[in-house]
């Protein structure tokens, strides 16, 4: 283990933790000595059921149920990281989100962190300590007007909350802090890029190239790694970050083209 970064003795909740980033992120916060526990719909193969709750999020009851899990089973937390979004919002823009592709974009990506911190934040300004780590997108500042109208618009809100919730929660030890990613190298975006790929009768890395030039190009040639993106959630969650709060931080390679 790496000296220079350490969680022993931490106690975790990350959402959104069985792939991607996200499960990247589960994997680096256990290696540096955290106590994890993580959610989705169903649980995976390979995951214990001490690590693990089974929870709709995009309910109040799923986010019910995790509260009283972590009380139960870890006492408390002292870092939480929501990593719990992404769109099922059809293309076409604006006129093509509904009521119901509007709630449903909103119960995804930001009352689950809402509902969350509500729940488990009080417990963090008792002790006056803790990390609420709130994962955004760069899409709230350059959304794809064809299909992320409503993902960029609850990203854009999350990113809203998180400020103002840190301004209110630092004076009594709570860091809130945001980490903003632009695209990332997961199994989900490689599929896409075949798809696109296959559509357009290129390879996999016209694909990718089709998906970079969609965001407007990015500078350093290729997306995030999902391992990337967990160094950096895992930096700004331990105590070498001890004066970060409030603040956003992009991992884009370059992407949104101001600083």
């Amino acid at each position: 283990m790496d000296n220079f970064l350490t969680l022993q003795g931490k106690r975790a909740l990350i959402t959104g933790g069985t792939q991607g980033a996200g499960a990247a992120t589960v994997a680096l916060f256990r290696e540096l000595g955290a106590q994890v526990l993580t959610t989705a719909r169903s649980q995976p193969k390979g995951l214990r059921q001490a690590e693990f709750v089974a929870a709709d999020l995009t309910t109040p009851e799923g986010c019910e149920a995790v509260a009283a899990a972590i009380h139960d089973r870890l006492g408390g937390v002292d870092i939480m990281v929501h990593m719990l979004g992404g769109s099922s919002a059809p293309g076409g823009g604006f006129a093509a989100l509904g009521e119901a592709e509007w709630q449903a974009e909103l119960n995804l990506n930001l009352m689950p962190a809402v509902r969350l911190d509500r729940a488990l934040l009080p417990g963090m300004v008792a002790q006056g300590s803790g990390v609420v780590v709130h994962v955004t997108s760069i899409q709230r500042e350059l959304p794809l007007p064809e299909a992320t109208t409503g993902y960029a618009a609850a990203k854009a809100a999350l990113s809203v909350y998180s400020k103002s919730l840190s301004k209110e929660v630092a004076p009594e030890g709570v860091r809130v802090v945001r980490v903003s990613p632009g695209w990332i190298a997961t199994d989900a975006s490689i599929r896409l890029a075949e798809r696109l790929a296959a559509e357009a009768g290129t390879d996999l890395e016209g694909g990718k190239r089709m998906i970079m030039q969609s965001l407007g190009g990015i500078p350093l040639g290729r997306p995030s790694t999902p391992d990337e993106v967990a160094n950096l959630i895992a930096f700004l969650s331990s105590d070498r970050a001890g004066s970060i709060t409030g603040t956003e931080y992009v991992i884009d390679g370059g992407t949104v083209p101001t600083a």
